[in-house]
């Protein structure tokens, strides 16, 4: 029996459409979808504006999607975005990304993820009995990040699992509330007055949160099999798929609910009021609505976590590879999967998990994630002038418009969280600057003129 030099091994390509597919919806619907309503029932008025605002939020989304399914057809390599912003603007950019990908955004989604899961937890379990939310939470990733060091398609099964019980749940929730006895249409017709472009743009914004996760299957691009084909499809499916779901469930909130008890749950203003959700499921279940609630959450943070954990890791994996991070994040075990970028990754979620203020840590990298959305869509715009003879397996619709519009209204997203939350944006610039600073002095010198992640694939 010979064993594999450790040099000499590669990704593998063990992701079929199903689980391509299943990445990409179960990283976009976490929690917003369950909690987001009676915040934006509070800006909008009325469930008429509301119900704009997700669509609005959902084309816009749509849009990104698009341009990163173009992206994922030229250049399907780990990395997703850190491959797309080095080819359009070169090696700095695509490295501010990963910086930024690597220290918050990935650890900071997977513990707010895995405390949730524990918070949701809490009326169906013992949490207080197993040490409280915090040790549940670390238990929990841990729990997932040995899943990730398996091969590839043992965490693509696994995610796929998660992510049918969790649209299941969510359509039978959304069924429910369309059908109940006590709904009424004339409730999601009600049209009060326009509540101000501030507050629309406020609307858009909470709306967006719930629909982030579009840009995380392309991390895994490398191990996605016939990516020319199922990545394309994979995105634009799983954005139009959720858009959808999205858009029956929030219907079935305002037919199943008078506005008003919406705009009491749970929320900043009500944090002791039951869920949107639970209000809504109570009115068709009864007594366990509550407790299969909890589980729909529960799963459906799961589901998200185990995405953002499989696909965050690759995003270290190509830049090691490319010589700006440690080598030894680039390090395959005999499964085929970087198990040194997963454990790292994870061994930061519990530093996040342990903080009391990782939420507003992730909350500084906002503005610099919706910058680099930005600058993708340009990309695609650079690359088609650039580069027009370049194998596109999938093309943008409406080129140049609809990358045009998502880079024009992002720059206006961008502008308007620098005025409403001066602090979150100031900090993720300078988070932004201190890598840049790191590149500068030390990485410069060392970047390679091609991908040693595209070269290994």
């Amino acid at each position: 029996m010979t064993t594999e030099p450790v040099s000499e091994r590669k990704l593998v390509r063990g992701l079929g459409p199903w689980q391509a597919a299943s990445i990409c919806v179960g990283t976009i619907i976490g929690t917003g979808v369950f909690l987001k309503a009676a915040v934006m029932a509070q800006l909008g008025g009325s469930a008429a504006w509301v119900l704009a605002a997700w669509a609005v939020a959902g084309l816009l989304s749509l849009a990104g999607a698009m341009t990163y399914a173009e992206l994922g057809g030229m250049f399907p390599h780990a990395g997703g975005e850190y491959v797309y912003l080095r080819k359009g603007y070169g090696p700095l950019m695509g490295f501010l990304y990963a910086w930024n990908r690597f220290w918050i955004a990935t650890p900071g989604s997977i513990a707010a993820y895995a405390v949730g899961s524990a918070t949701f937890l809490s009326p169906v379990l013992p949490i207080e009995q197993l040490g409280g939310q915090v040790p549940v939470a670390l238990g929990l990733i841990g729990v997932f990040t040995a899943v990730n060091c398996l091969n590839v398609r043992s965490g693509g099964n696994f995610q796929t699992v998660l992510t049918i019980l969790k649209v299941v749940m969510i359509i039978g929730m959304a069924v429910g509330a369309l059908l109940t006895p006590s709904g009424d249409w004339s409730r999601v017709t009600e049209a009060g007055a326009f509540p101000g472009w501030s507050a629309f743009g406020a609307l858009v914004l909470a709306a967006l949160w719930a629909y982030d996760g579009w840009n995380n299957l392309p991390m895994a691009a490398g191990e996605v099999r016939d990516p020319t084909r199922n990545l394309p499809r994979a995105i634009v499916g799983g954005a139009l798929g959720v858009l959808a779901i999205y858009a029956v469930v929030n219907l079935g909130y305002f037919r199943a609910l008078p506005f008003s008890e919406i705009v009491t749950a749970s929320s900043t203003a009500y944090p002791d009021a039951p869920a949107v959700a639970q209000k809504v499921a109570t009115q068709f279940l009864g007594a366990p609505a509550q407790a299969l609630l909890a589980i729909a959450i529960a799963i459906s943070a799961l589901s998200a976590m185990n995405g953002s954990m499989l696909t965050g890791a690759r995003v270290p994996y190509a830049v090691a590879k490319d010589g700006l991070a440690p080598r030894v994040l680039a390090r395959l075990n005999a499964a085929h999967v970087p198990m040194v970028a997963v454990l790292v990754q994870g061994a930061l979620a519990c530093v996040f998990a342990l903080s009391a203020r990782f939420d507003q840590l992730t909350d500084a990298v906002v503005f610099a994630s919706w910058l680099f959305y930005a600058l993708n869509a340009g990309s695609v715009l650079l690359l088609r002038r650039r580069e027009p003879d370049r194998p596109r397996p999938f093309k943008v619709p409406g080129f140049p418009v609809v990358p045009l519009v998502f880079v024009v209204l992002a720059t206006l997203l961008l502008v308007n969280t620098v005025v409403t939350a001066p602090r979150p944006s100031a900090l993720g610039l300078g988070m932004t600057a201190l890598g840049g600073l790191g590149f500068v002095v030390f990485l410069r010198k060392r970047s390679p003129l091609t991908s040693g992640a595209e070269a290994s694939e």
